[in-house]
């Protein structure tokens, strides 16, 4: 009947459509992997030292980038980062060779960080880097001596408690001295550059 051929003919009609919305879904989503596949892969060919994927953040390995160490999380007091060297900035001229080394993984982003704060017409230098258990031993116990134990213990680490031992971490001054490791430091105009900008290096102040 003529109904009949209507009918038959709407579901040939639906059947297309549905046959085309399936095609060009599989079409979208296929594309979709391949985009993403190719920015993983992207992701993947550009990623660097200091750009280590989430996965391969350990904060308990004292050789990785990403250690966390503080008065509640003590590393061996034996430990010596195996990459140190002297990176390519203004030195502390009163400190020893091995206080002006820091881990070769930060040191390209410090010397950047330096040269451009330079180019902003500001002078730094690297004021302590890389600290022995020992040598904090001697700066701990002096202010311990000179303060007591319980100030000592506001403005410093014990040993195996300090980020120093890492070489990951530094302190910076001014080449004026001015505000020499004091909290005034911040208000100068190296230390407001430092505020605004060292995290672009990869610093936390």
């Amino acid at each position: 009947t003529k109904s009949k051929k209507i009918y038959i003919i709407a579901f040939i009609i639906c059947l297309v459509l549905a046959t085309i919305l399936l095609f060009t879904y599989t079409n979208f989503n296929n594309k979709e992997k391949t985009n993403n596949d190719n920015q993983n892969i992207t992701t993947s060919n550009s990623t660097t030292l200091n750009e280590q994927p989430k996965d391969n953040i350990d904060i308990n390995d004292p050789a990785s980038q990403f250690i966390v160490v503080n008065k509640n999380r003590p590393i061996l007091l034996s430990y010596v980062p195996s990459d140190l060297v002297t990176p390519k900035v203004t030195l502390n001229s009163q400190k020893s060779d091995s206080e002006n080394s820091i881990r070769n993984i930060v040191a390209p982003n410090l010397e950047s960080l330096f040269t451009d704060a330079k180019n902003n017409s500001l002078g730094l230098m690297l004021a302590s880097g890389y600290r022995s258990s020992e040598l904090q031993a001697t700066y701990y116990n002096n202010l311990v001596q000179s303060l007591g134990q319980a100030e000592a213990d506001k403005v410093s680490a014990k040993p195996g408690t300090s980020e120093h031992q890492t070489g990951l971490a530094l302190d910076i001054a001014p080449t004026n001295r001015e505000c020499y490791l004091e909290a005034c430091f911040a208000d100068t105009k190296e230390g407001i550059w430092l505020k605004d900008n060292a995290y672009k290096y990869g610093f936390i102040l």
